[in-house]
């Protein structure tokens, strides 16, 4: 695959994470979707360490596409 083509699909991945963070902050346990962890019908609070998690995950997504789009080193001829 193209690493242009990588690059916007990771950034995209990294985005997502982080909206599932916030989503995970912003929504009670019963009220999430059944397919995401954390899903329990009997607690009402949201959960803290899975929106941390997805935090984490989605900013260290987007640090590694700026690595890699970063400028390359070039090597100094000798002399």
């Amino acid at each position: 695959m193209n690493k242009k083509i990588t690059n916007i699909l990771l950034g995209i991945l990294g985005v997502l994470f982080i909206a599932l963070a916030i989503y995970y902050w912003m929504t009670p346990a019963n009220l999430l979707p059944s397919y995401l962890p954390g899903y329990s019908a009997s607690i009402t609070r949201a959960h803290f360490k899975h929106g941390l998690g997805a935090l984490i995950a989605g900013a260290g997504v987007l640090i590694w596409v700026w690595f890699r789009t970063g400028k390359k080193k070039t090597q100094l001829p000798p002399q």
